[in-house]
């Protein structure tokens, strides 16, 4: 691993070298506005300006690899003609939070593990290079990464890692990886990065202000808990909007449905969401999930439970946006807690 310095006025030429040869994806916007989007090659200074590196993002980076709808394929009504969108070329995801690094690592498990592999995620997984930021600031409140198994500066998963020095002025940027010594060769020719001294330091990551007591066997307790009326209680509040899953980094539940027009049939893939009251109908009307306390049992024994007994790891990775955003309160910090005293 090498370590170079980025000055943050250097940080447009940066961006600007990217752009020759990859798709680059930066936090943009504000409020709930502020979500990842692909930059266009303008003005280095322009777009420099338009990146905004404070804060968690309200929309994860999520649907870069794992669109909210996207064509799988299509086919000639006609003459039988398959169609398969374009591949999508060298892409970068530039000032990922520590959270949201896991939570691809997370999607990995789903799309690419157990002999299931999913042809449109991996292909633009492999192109993938991604640029994860430390926070040198408490994110959110509600933010309780540290108590999932991640960190604030935790670099698991990240190609390069820039960590902002004490001063506010650079960035100390980490090359972990192969893609990521790929993108020191690029930036070397375009003179951005320094070599740091002494004084170029890091402070210490902060910690987050949200302790959740996660036991080792939590899975094993909530299962055991499958029947508790607690789960009735939890759910009285829930008004199943979805808003949850929409902004979650892990979610990945989708639908899969026919288009015909212009002479061509395409299958389509779109975000879903388990807690529709509709997801899990099936042919007939009967749905194992009849109501609201079924449906948000299972999103919590999902994320809590059954993905760790599958992939040996919790799919919450604590970014706390669906504490920040539930409109009615429903904490998975508290669910968390409680399957601890169970």
């Amino acid at each position: 691993m090498t370590q170079k310095l980025l000055l943050k006025s250097a940080l447009p030429a940066a961006l600007t070298a990217l752009l020759a040869d990859h798709a680059v994806f930066a936090p943009t916007g504000e409020a709930e506005r502020h979500a990842f989007t692909c930059l266009s090659s303008a003005e280095a200074s322009e777009t420099a300006d338009a990146v905004n590196l404070d804060g968690l993002t309200t929309i994860s980076p999520k649907e870069i690899l794992f669109p909210r709808s996207e064509t799988l394929y299509g086919i000639g009504l006609e003459n039988g003609e398959i169609s398969t969108p374009e591949p999508t070329g060298p892409t970068v995801i530039f000032g990922v939070r520590p959270c949201d690094v896991r939570s691809i690592a997370n999607l990995d498990c789903s799309f690419l593990e157990k002999g299931f592999v999913d042809t449109a995620y991996v292909q633009r997984r492999e192109n993938l290079t991604i640029i994860a930021l430390a926070c040198k600031e408490l994110q959110s409140p509600a933010c309780f990464c540290d108590s999932m198994g991640g960190g604030p500066a935790s670099a698991e998963g990240a190609d390069i890692m820039l960590t902002e020095t004490a001063d506010g002025k650079a960035f100390l940027v980490s090359f972990l990886t192969a893609k990521g010594e790929a993108i020191e060769k690029l930036w070397e020719t375009a003179s951005v990065l320094t070599e740091p001294n002494s004084a170029d330091t890091a402070p210490p990551p902060p910690v987050c202000t949200l302790k959740v007591d996660k036991p080792q066997d939590l899975p094993a307790k909530l299962m055991a808990a499958f029947d508790d009326p607690a789960w009735e209680r939890l759910s009285e509040s829930c008004l199943g909007c979805g808003t949850c899953s929409y902004i979650c980094p892990t979610c990945y539940c989708f639908d899969i449905d026919t288009e015909i027009s212009g002479g061509k049939a395409e299958q389509l893939r779109c975000w879903d969401c388990c807690m529709f009251s509709d997801y899990s109908r099936m042919a007939g009307g009967h749905d194992p999930r009849p109501t609201k306390k079924e449906r948000l049992r299972n999103r919590f024994l999902h994320k809590l439970a059954y993905f760790d007994e599958r992939h040996g790891r919790t799919l919450c990775v604590g970014c706390g946006r669906c504490i920040a955003k539930c409109p009615s309160g429903v904490d998975i910090a508290h669910v968390i807690e409680w399957g601890g005293t169970l």
